[in-house]
């Protein structure tokens, strides 16, 4: 008798190997098991290269034949970068399948389980479906709502300023929070910002200060209503896919980058959703969006927030700092944008609040 969910959770373990090297495609992990032994096991590593239950085939051989295949998503049965999955489970004899999910694709969505069930392969979906949910939620927003999952980090002081009134803001927080910062971009895969941020800041936008195995550096997409960025900032640097969301045409695009142009919404800026969906187009599943109080105060306005991670440092600016978010509008308290706390924990000095919008 198989502890099934014991073999899926080491089948999510897995997975989380690929959570900062598989975008644009899904994290996924695969255990195989023969009279209760682990005879093959394997993990999606980065696109282009075979699924993780190639890889646990590839380890089981033989005794794959009337086995027991854990894997967090339903295994493909499309034509991609690589041959479908599901033909390789028939053609190894594998007697049973168990999928944490369905795949969100609508190339896949439960064809894959039923092509194994026309081949006699006995299959179960559901299994830790919430863990396998959370571990690709960028790749079911991008394939559900047809757009990437919103992260929006902040870093402030203890009385919720994000810099001193001229603006100096390096640094707020503590060389753990801003390595952890980094974490957030290598797992998100793509970074966001405003145009105002790289005028002011000239930021990077780079995982230099997290290294993993596998690490691949961060997509970086700039907003910038008014097409006024210099072709030399450094969020152009070249080795990553870049993108340009301006509501005009750009005079002078640096080579390699992609400029995209968005519709304007009612006041006169580029809209949120609309630049969220042309992101999705192009594979984003998932941003990480650091920019300055406007940029913040309009995508937690429009509630396009999945999720907001704040750091507090132990600190005091003053009333003249700049503040977190610009909310304009908000005159009485039953206006106020509800949260919920999902996690509080000390990085370094700081503090590390993720927090969810409750009416998102």
């Amino acid at each position: 008798m198989v502890d099934a969910a014991a073999l899926m959770a080491r089948a999510l373990r897995l997975a989380e190997a690929g959570l900062y090297s598989t975008q644009p495609n899904p994290r996924v992990g695969c255990v195989i098991v023969k009279d209760g032994i682990v005879v093959g096991e394997g993990a999606h590593l980065k696109a282009g290269e075979p699924h993780a239950e190639v890889f646990a085939l590839r380890a089981a051989g033989e005794r794959a034949k009337g086995a027991d295949v854990f894997v967090t998503l339903e295994p493909c049965n499309h034509h991609g970068r690589t041959p479908p999955c599901v033909d390789a489970l028939i053609a190894a004899g594998v007697s049973r399948v168990w999928a944490a999910m369905t795949d969100p694709n609508p190339l896949v969505a439960g064809l894959g389980l039923a092509r194994l069930q026309a081949a006699g392969i006995e299959t179960h979906v559901g299994l830790l479906q919430a863990e396998a949910e959370q571990l690709n939620r960028g790749f079911l927003s991008r394939m559900q709502r047809r757009r990437p999952f919103v992260t929006l980090k902040l870093a402030a002081s203890l009385d919720g300023r994000t810099a001193m009134a001229s603006g100096e803001s390096q640094w707020i927080t503590g060389a753990a929070a801003r390595a952890d910062v980094h974490r957030l971009r290598a797992e998100a895969g793509a970074v966001l910002t405003s145009s105002a941020t790289v005028l002011a800041d000239d930021p990077s936008l780079t995982v230099r200060d997290f290294l993993a195995e596998g690490l691949r550096q961060p997509d970086r997409i700039v907003l910038d209503s008014q097409a006024k960025l210099a072709a030399n900032a450094k969020v152009w640097a070249k080795g990553v896919r870049r993108f340009w969301l301006c509501n005009q045409a750009v005079a002078q695009i640096p080579q390699g980058v992609e400029a995209i142009t968005i519709e304007s919404d009612a006041t006169g800026t580029i809209s949120l959703p609309k630049a969220l969906t042309a992101l999705a187009e192009r594979q984003v599943s998932a941003v990480l969006v650091e920019c300055g109080p406007r940029l913040a105060g309009s995508f937690l306005a429009a509630k396009l927030v999945d999720e907001l991670v704040l750091y507090v440092a132990p600190s005091l600016l003053g009333h003249e700092g700049r503040s977190l978010a610009t909310l304009p509008g908000l005159t009485r308290l039953d206006q106020h944008i509800p949260l919920h706390f999902s996690d509080v924990r000390q990085v370094g000095d700081d503090l590390r609040i993720t927090a969810t919008l409750k009416d998102a």
